[in-house]
């Protein structure tokens, strides 16, 4: 079991940066997580933003956001975070950290594939 809290989200203006921060609290090592950051618009489905393997040596982004997005963890710290730049009105959502168990980075960007969740933190952009 692990429990995740989202924070660092709120209104900004496109082209504006925000940074996401997601603390975990865990009986195993954090390190035993692969992370994901996922994010829903009113309306819409849950969409995948990114990933990061157990150690933060691999990374993974949706298209939509590569290059704008960067993703990483401190695994002693137990966070893992993610930086926004050059946000856009399209990036508002409600932003998810979610953790995975195991030693498979296939399906990184599925969400079913993610035991547990955060309550999620809101991100506004204002064109």
């Amino acid at each position: 079991q692990v429990q995740l809290v989202e924070s660092g989200g709120g209104l900004v203006q496109a082209g504006d940066s925000l940074r996401l921060s997601c603390a975990a609290s865990s009986g195993r090592p954090f390190s035993s997580y692969v992370m994901g950051w996922f994010r829903q618009a009113p309306g819409k489905e849950r969409e995948f933003v990114s990933a990061i393997d157990w150690i933060g040596r691999t990374t993974a982004y949706a298209d939509s956001v590569k290059g704008r997005f960067t993703t990483s963890r401190d695994n002693a710290g137990n966070t893992v975070d993610l930086q926004m730049n050059s946000l856009k009105p399209e990036d508002t959502a409600l932003y998810y950290c979610a953790a995975r168990r195991g030693g498979s980075w296939a399906g990184f960007e599925q969400g079913l594939m993610y035991e547990f969740w955060g309550q999620g933190t809101q991100v506004t952009v204002s064109s």
